[in-house]
C-alpha cells in the first residue's frame, strides 16, 4: 500500500447536523479520498476528480465541506496552523491543498 498523501486523525465528521464520528480520520491515498470512523470503517469514499472541497461560509476557521459520492459531510479539522517549525494537526488550509494538488497530478496533460 502507498503511503497516503494527507492524513488527519480525530477528525469530526458529520453530514447536516448529525455527527457520523467524533473521531474520524480523512485519508488521501492512490488519488482518493476517505472518510473513515475511529475503528477504521469506511463511511464514504471516491476518486479526487469526483469529489469537491471548500469552506462553509459562516463557519469557524476549523470547518471544511467535502461533496463525496453526491453527498455533503463536514469536516472538523485542526482550528490553527501550526507555528512555523512545530508540528500540529493538519487544518482545513492543508487539505483543500492536498485535495486540489493531488487532482492536478492526475489529471492529463494536454
Amino acid at each position: 500500500m502507498a503511503e497516503p498523501e494527507f492524513t488527519a486523525t480525530g477528525v469530526r465528521i458529520g453530514r447536516r447536523l448529525r455527527s457520523l464520528t467524533r473521531a474520524g480520520e480523512v485519508r488521501i491515498t492512490n488519488g482518493r479520498l476517505e472518510l473513515l470512523t475511529s475503528y477504521g470503517t469506511e463511511i464514504d469514499s471516491a476518486p479526487l476528480q469526483a469529489v469537491r472541497t471548500g469552506k462553509p461560509w459562516f463557519a469557524p476557521e476549523d470547518r471544511a465541506l467535502a461533496e463525496v459520492n453526491g453527498t455533503r459531510y463536514l469536516l472538523t479539522l485542526g482550528d490553527h496552523e501550526p507555528r512555523p517549525g512545530e508540528t500540529g494537526p493538519p487544518t482545513v488550509r492543508r487539505f483543500i491543498e492536498a485535495v486540489r494538488s493531488a487532482t492536478e497530478h492526475q489529471r492529463p496533460r494536454s
